[in-house]
């Protein structure tokens, strides 16, 4: 996998290009067949998630000293990207369990780091992130989940909310308060396990959108783990999400990119083949501007997406922080806001196809908007964006 040194601020290397090659055709083949019978029939897509990891491509973001690829921030969006242009529901397997191991990988102890990124490199495991709740969703910070410190144990109770492969993934990294007067600086993150007793499941979510990637929520009830699973020191938890989420804002980013890929794809073929008038509607003046409009803003999406991406890594190799929460906050708003736009232009080129099932930009269209509102949404990216301005 590429590394850090070998891509500029806005160019992919060689080697990313050939990674993206290799992955588009995966994706064609192996998940794309099954992506509308995934989306109506709203179930996990195993099919994406055993071709994901026969080819080392679930969760390319582990380090290569736990057993993984050791895939820099834009490969991995490059991974993200080709899946999701597909199928936006097989874009959250490798996105979510970089998201959930994210914290393991910047605060956890070497001990934990063996014992959850290697399970999770090989493929035998998924990992989901624990951190809205019920009450506590923009304003993470008033969670009420709480970890209670017992002997050498920690006992968690609490009910997370929109968990994604909630149910499906082995590992959790939960949020939890364990100093109630520190607000956010009380608050500590956990690994815990799917088998741990306490630990049940909410009914999937009947969703809009992304039906082939369970949500549910997670209850903790009187789970009792081992003290060395928290993650970092205590009180540390809340610093260690929100770092997670400047980094992983941009996968979700690229998720957008890939969507709106798909739909722009598909939409270029349609208006060729479509005759009106006795000529193809991609002849009018009127649709080649709704083109180059949507490709304009999808090409500006990517460049700040990567930018970001570039960013992203720098930050993990040990470098300044420099201004990686504006961007990454900057990449996932303005990709997802511009993947809104041009899946529903793309409906609009289909006229009343695109608003059938027969055709895949209404399933796009859909899975778009998600990417608008979860990892914090657009209008609190803009709050970050304006606190964190470079």
């Amino acid at each position: 996998m590429a590394g850090a040194a070998e891509f500029d601020l806005y160019r992919p290397s060689e080697e990313h290009d050939m990674l993206r090659d290799s992955v588009r055709s995966l994706a064609e083949a192996k998940i794309a067949p099954h992506a509308a019978e995934v989306d109506e029939e709203a179930r996990f897509p195993q099919e994406a998630l055993d071709a994901l990891v026969a080819n080392d491509l679930h969760a390319v973001h582990v380090p290569e000293a736990y057993g993984g690829a050791g895939a820099d921030a834009l490969a991995t969006c490059i991974v993200i990207e080709e899946v999701a242009r597909v199928c936006a529901s097989s874009s959250l397997i490798p996105a979510v369990n970089k998201l959930g191991s994210l914290p393991v990988i910047l605060s956890g102890s070497e001990e934990l780091k063996k014992k959850y990124l290697s399970p999770l490199a090989k493929g035998d495991s998924m990992f989901s992130y624990c951190l809205s709740e019920p009450d506590a969703g923009s304003d993470a910070g008033g969670m009420k989940t709480r970890a209670v410190r017992d002997g050498d144990f920690w006992v968690l109770n609490g009910v997370k909310r929109w968990i994604t492969n909630a149910g499906v993934s082995d590992y959790y990294t939960v949020m939890a308060v364990t100093d109630p007067d520190k607000r956010t600086k009380g608050i500590s993150a956990f690994v815990v396990e799917k088998d741990d007793e306490g630990v049940s499941f909410g009914a999937p979510e009947k969703k809009l959108g992304i039906k082939g990637s369970p949500t549910r929520e997670v209850y903790l009830d009187n789970v009792r783990i081992p003290a060395d699973r928290i993650i970092g020191a205590e009180g540390t938890g809340f610093a260690t999400a929100m770092l997670t989420l400047d980094h992983t804002r941009i996968t979700i980013a690229a998720q957008a990119i890939g969507i709106a890929q798909g739909a722009l794809d598909y939409a270029k073929g349609y208006v060729t083949e479509r005759k009106q008038f006795g000529k193809p509607i991609g002849d009018f003046q009127g649709v080649q501007f709704m083109l180059a409009d949507m490709a304009m803003k999808l090409e500006a999406a990517r460049q700040l997406t990567y930018a970001a991406a570039a960013k992203s890594e720098r930050v993990a190799q040990g470098g300044a922080k420099e201004d990686i929460t504006f961007f990454g906050a900057a990449a996932k708003c303005y990709a997802s806001d511009a993947a809104m736009e041009i899946t529903t232009d793309a409906v609009q080129l289909l006229g009343g196809y695109g608003f059938t099932r027969d055709y895949p930009v209404e399933r796009m269209m859909r899975d778009a908007k998600i990417t608008q509102i979860y990892e914090g949404t657009n209008q609190v990216q803009r709050i970050v964006m304006a606190r964190n301005l470079p």
